[in-house]
């Protein structure tokens, strides 16, 4: 079915984002937004959206509905519009559960088609305000294997191809198990971490100390429970798979240090390192690859802008960039990204032509 509207429940931070890349992209088509009166109109305003829904039936005519919502509005809610659906249009969610999701659209009669997917992508702040069009460059952006080779997936696929993703197919129970792993068990970890160290009592506090490596593993610590209530009630058993196999791995770590068994110990970092370095690489195959150079640069102002101007000037496009390692006066490491080995070459050859390292 060719999408010529397109509906949005819940213009925050995803929802937002996702109107502002379908217009950046410059896709020929009508949104229409469903929120509160005041985040419309400044949707309005900006013209990410060009109308707005006063209710669930002024988005019967959508060919592809997103449900940007938490976990437990958005069950409320694919309930709610599953019968004003016209034949053959597509809903689907962003959620970090996909299975309650699924069983709960399994059990509804609709004229519609329900394709579960989650963008993994995200801020810390919320909100329209805060919602960006590139927020999904170069993202995972995880689908439903239910729209894998579906026909009538095709315009919904091309929609979320044009966010600026990479989409890999998955299984409602297999994404819930890797989300288990990699977003909601690290979540826990976060809180609980915080709390441990917390506990301190007395003038010196050992979290008034906490800087660069704490922080950054911490961060997440800030997010809402109202948020993610939902998710821990809906993915609990997952999680709790996660948790007991987090605890496991504490509990040889702890033992190796109560018997000084440094070997042990040193395999565990080993282990963890070369599992950590791989991260990037065992993306190719799975995701759509990206090949990647390591760039070594200065502390010193503008560097990364003298750096991205060069590729510009070549025509070379950035895919991703991070920042690997960095000390203060001294210099770094990065890593960039790009979409095929040829340009990853290309691009070493002009950052080395500038005086920069990269290997």
């Amino acid at each position: 079915m060719k999408i010529q509207k397109i509906g949005i429940i819940g213009l925050g931070l995803i929802g937002g984002s996702i109107a502002k890349a379908i217009k950046s992209a410059g896709i020929s088509v009508d949104i229409y937004g469903y929120d509160k009166k005041e985040i419309i109109q400044a949707a309005l305003k900006e013209k990410s959206i060009d109308f707005s829904a006063d209710s669930f039936s002024g988005l019967s005519d959508c060919e592809l509905i997103f449900i940007c919502l938490p976990v437990d509005a958005t069950l409320s809610v694919i309930e709610e519009i599953a019968p004003i659906l016209k034949k053959g249009a597509v809903v689907t969610d962003v959620c970090g559960v996909k299975s309650a999701i699924q069983q709960k659209w399994d059990f509804l009669k609709s004229d519609g088609i329900y394709f579960g997917g989650h963008p993994m992508a995200g801020k810390e702040k919320g909100g329209y305000e805060n919602s960006d069009p590139l927020l999904f460059e170069n993202a995972v952006y995880i689908i439903s294997d239910k729209a894998k080779n579906n026909t009538k997936a095709d315009g919904f696929l091309t929609i979320i191809s044009s966010l600026g993703c990479r989409i890999i197919f998955l299984s409602p129970r297999v994404h819930d198990f890797v989300v288990a792993n990699v977003s909601h068990l690290p979540q826990l970890v976060s809180v609980a971490l915080v709390n441990s160290v917390s506990k301190d009592t007395g003038d010196i506090r050992s979290i008034d100390f906490a800087a660069g490596g704490f922080k950054d593993m911490t961060r997440i610590a800030s997010s809402n429970f109202d948020i993610w209530q939902p998710v821990i009630t809906n993915n609990k058993t997952a999680i709790l798979n996660s948790l007991d196999n987090l605890i496991d791995e504490l509990n040889a770590i702890k033992s190796s240090i109560i018997k000084n068994d440094d070997i042990f110990l040193e395999n565990k970092f080993e282990n963890a390192r070369v599992k950590r370095d791989e991260i990037p690489a065992t993306r190719k195959g799975f995701i759509t690859p990206l090949y990647d150079i390591t760039v070594f640069i200065k502390d010193q102002p503008g560097v990364i802008s003298q750096i991205s101007s060069a590729l510009y000037k070549m025509d070379i496009n950035i895919k991703d960039i991070e920042l690997l390692k960095i000390r203060e006066g001294t210099g770094g490491n990065f890593r960039m990204a790009f979409e095929s080995e040829e340009t990853a070459n290309k691009a070493k050859e002009v950052i080395k032509n500038i005086g920069f390292e990269a290997v």
